[in-house]
């Protein structure tokens, strides 16, 4: 889920820096930044998180709490993110909190194998 989800920040980040009319353009907000501002944002947390999401295939603890920061950054990015383009922005808030949940939860694998 960390894969998906930074690939649709890149793509998002891409969107932004290309000036798409697909945002909304918001006057009286209080996180002033352009929209190619927004969208290096976007395009560098997003390329964080694809990289830790391939990073955790190692198993390695570190790649754990890595994630869950970088997760964590992403989701504060997109709540930020919500008067640009609020339907995308929660769709990956929700994508954000699901991985952090998955990342806190400890790993049980074969506890039906001990099972006696």
């Amino acid at each position: 889920m960390m894969i998906i989800g930074g690939a649709m920040a890149i793509l998002e980040g891409i969107a932004a820096i290309a000036k798409d009319d697909l945002f909304v353009r918001t006057s009286n907000y209080v996180f002033t930044f352009s929209l190619t501002s927004w969208g290096w944002i976007h395009l560098i947390v997003g390329i964080v998180v694809l990289l830790a999401g391939c990073a955790l295939f190692s198993g390695a603890v570190w790649a754990r709490a890595v994630g869950i920061f970088v997760v964590g950054v992403s989701l504060i990015a997109h709540f930020l993110w919500l008067p640009y383009y609020p339907f995308w922005s929660v769709i990956l808030i929700a994508i954000d909190i699901f991985v952090i949940y998955a990342l806190c939860t400890p790993a049980h694998f074969g506890r039906a194998a001990t099972r006696d």
